[in-house]
């Protein structure tokens, strides 16, 4: 009895060091992200630095976003009618292509590329920088880290991302007509005209507020975790590590509860 009490107590005892794990880890993120808000509300303002990190997110974003979504949208596509087909319900692939697009793959999809490509980039930089003591410098200088490396970062995520989310919006529709119309036989005046008939203004604004909100975190979390990097080459992996893992669930999360508030209620 004394035994099975022991692992009894012992299995408590994890759960409660990794639930209190957790939790500081929301709190320490919470005051991260509250940091860089007033940062962000103050000035000095770097010019050059937030247009690198605009450039950075978006422009040099542009290319693998437009062929995530062109394929996505052409691979929608062909899945729509394969399924409608055994229905006979193939008219609907423009309308599912579009609402599929817009509301979900479009937002996760450029999301989750933005994490792969930015997330991982800026964790890197800031940790390497903190390794080789460059923060610093940074103090030294009388600039504070948060103002210099984090700001210009994450405004760019929350500016950058909702455009390329309606960029990759307008190319996954766009791959899914190309295939409807060059392989599936769908006539192409009449495809345009179900797609923008079906979509309502919510399902734009649903997929713009997705980006901001998906964007912010991605940049976020790539500073967060540069920031708080151990020294060495292995701190800088693990944060590059961290940082991708935290800004892909953090997003799929942000994608239930949005998609809940928006078109549940």
């Amino acid at each position: 009895m004394s035994t099975l009490w022991r692992s009894l107590r012992a299995m408590l005892g994890a759960l409660g060091r990794t639930v209190l794990g957790w939790l500081a880890a929301i709190g320490r993120v919470g005051f991260f992200f509250l940091d860089t808000l007033s940062h962000m509300l103050r000035p000095p303002v770097y010019g050059r630095e937030i247009f690198n990190a605009l450039l950075n997110v978006g422009w040099l974003s542009l290319p693998v976003v437009g062929l995530t979504a062109i394929f996505t949208g052409g691979a929608l596509a062909l899945q729509i009618y394969a399924g409608g087909s055994r229905f006979n319900a193939e008219a609907v692939v423009p309308q599912i292509v579009a609402i599929g697009m817009v509301r979900e793959l479009g937002p996760v999809l450029v999301g989750l590329m933005i994490a792969a490509r930015v997330t991982s980039s800026i964790a890197a930089e800031i940790a390497t920088m903190k390794v080789t003591e460059q923060i610093d410098a940074l103090v030294t200088l009388s600039t504070h880290p948060i103002k210099y490396l984090v700001v210009p970062r994450v405004l760019a995520g929350l500016i950058c991302v909702p455009l390329l989310v309606a960029v990759g919006d307008i190319i996954g529709i766009f791959g899914g007509y190309a295939v409807a119309v060059q392989n599936l036989g769908f006539n192409a005046a009449i495809y345009l005209i179900n797609t923008v008939d079906f979509l309502e203004p919510l399902d734009v604004i649903s997929s713009l507020v997705k980006g901001c909100v998906f964007g912010g975190i991605a940049t976020l979390m790539g500073c967060y975790y540069g920031m708080g990097s151990g020294r060495g080459a292995q701190g800088v992996g693990r944060a590059t590590k961290g940082s991708v893992e935290a800004a892909a669930v953090l997003i799929l999360a942000a994608n239930f509860m949005l998609t809940g508030v928006f078109f549940s209620l």
